[in-house]
């Protein structure tokens, strides 16, 4: 298992990305967009493999590498949930997201908040309280091993049934399951926000904060039914929303956070190059956006990475690098504390 931040995206293939220079200074910030399941380096993935007894369908790394070049979301997917198949114990979860601590804690993160997809592991036998309690141990120690205040958010599937969602929620309330939010990720095309309308009423009838992806494949639409329907507070990708003036100026005045993946946009084809992705437009428009790695092992880095890959190809000003951290901050479910230490420590930097 490779945790070394110059290192660990080393063995992904190569794309059209540009190669960054000098990287910026980090700045502290908090990354919202991150998907505990994307963290799972190669390497981890047959060192969790040769722990579990279990047979890979890749002859070693470098096959499985090869795999790692996507036409779409969907084609990402696939690989994602084979590779789920190596966590099967408490440990395993836990080692892969103290693997992920680390690393995030070299790029300057101070505060993660972190989804998991629960539907993914008991569909294929690992229980509840299995997954959850591997992740929730190593997020309980976050502050003191790793200078990261943590939040675990449940990510429903949204490929799969409202009922489904439904029946593993109760679940996670039955266990006083250590979750703050709730999300929805997964297919986004043909299941429309308003799918989940009942879990998310539940879910903000029991406390919990919500958000959910929209606009990243779905069309702007989404995202507005994501904010009426669902009654989000925040919108995950979003970069669609640049279709349509009318929402733009929702979302400026409503200041509602968009938290933007753009290695991942490249990846998955949501856009076609970097430099083609609408960060600057949307910083330009005055949203309120943030910058995020989501599945930092499939979409060729961590957030530090996103933000040398943006400053190598669109020249980033130090207010805008600031801005984009402070947003992070402003829009993260932490205490209000919380938030104000983060931004004392961004202001003295």
């Amino acid at each position: 298992m490779d945790n070394n931040p110059d290192t660990a995206t080393d063995t992904l293939p190569e794309t059209d990305l540009p190669e960054a220079e000098a990287a910026p200074q980090l700045l502290p910030l908090a990354e919202l967009h991150l998907h505990i399941e994307g963290t799972l380096q190669p390497e981890l993935i047959f060192e969790l493999a040769e722990r579990n007894g279990l047979a890979l369908p890749y002859s070693g790394l470098e096959e499985l590498q090869a795999l790692y070049e996507f036409s779409d979301l969907q084609s990402f997917l696939n690989l994602y949930y084979a590779n789920m198949a190596v966590l099967q114990t408490e440990q395993d979860f836990a080692d892969m997201t103290r693997a992920y601590l680390a690393r995030a804690a070299a790029a300057g993160v101070r505060h993660a908040e972190i989804m998991m997809d629960p539907q993914a592991h008991i569909s294929r036998g690992v229980s509840l309280e299995t997954c959850v309690n591997g992740v929730a141990s190593a997020l309980a120690t976050s502050v003191e091993d790793y200078g990261i205040s943590t939040l675990l958010i449940a990510a429903f599937l949204r490929d799969l049934s409202e009922e489904s969602a439904l029946e593993v929620f109760e679940g996670l309330l039955a266990m006083n399951a250590p979750i703050a939010a709730i999300g929805l990720d997964s297919a986004e095309v043909g299941n429309p926000p308003a799918k989940f309308e009942r879990l998310f009423a539940k879910a903000r009838e029991a406390g919990l904060r919500l958000t959910a992806h929209a606009g990243e494949e779905g069309p702007p639409s989404y995202i507005i039914e994501a904010l009426d329907v669902l009654g989000v507070e925040r919108i995950d990708h979003g970069i669609r929303c640049m279709e349509d003036p009318d929402l733009v100026e929702r979302l400026v005045d409503e200041r509602t956070p968009l938290t933007v993946c753009p290695l991942s946009n490249v990846r998955l084809r949501a856009v076609d190059t970097l430099a083609d992705h609408p960060l600057p437009a949307m910083l330009a428009a005055g949203l309120n956006v943030s910058v995020n790695s989501d599945d930092p092992a499939y979409f060729g880095g961590y957030v530090d990475d996103n933000f040398a890959q943006l400053q190598a190809v669109f020249e980033l000003s130090d207010f805008d690098r600031s801005r984009l951290a402070a947003n992070s901050i402003h829009s993260s479910f932490a205490s209000e504390e919380r938030k104000a230490e983060l931004l004392d420590e961004l202001n003295r930097g």
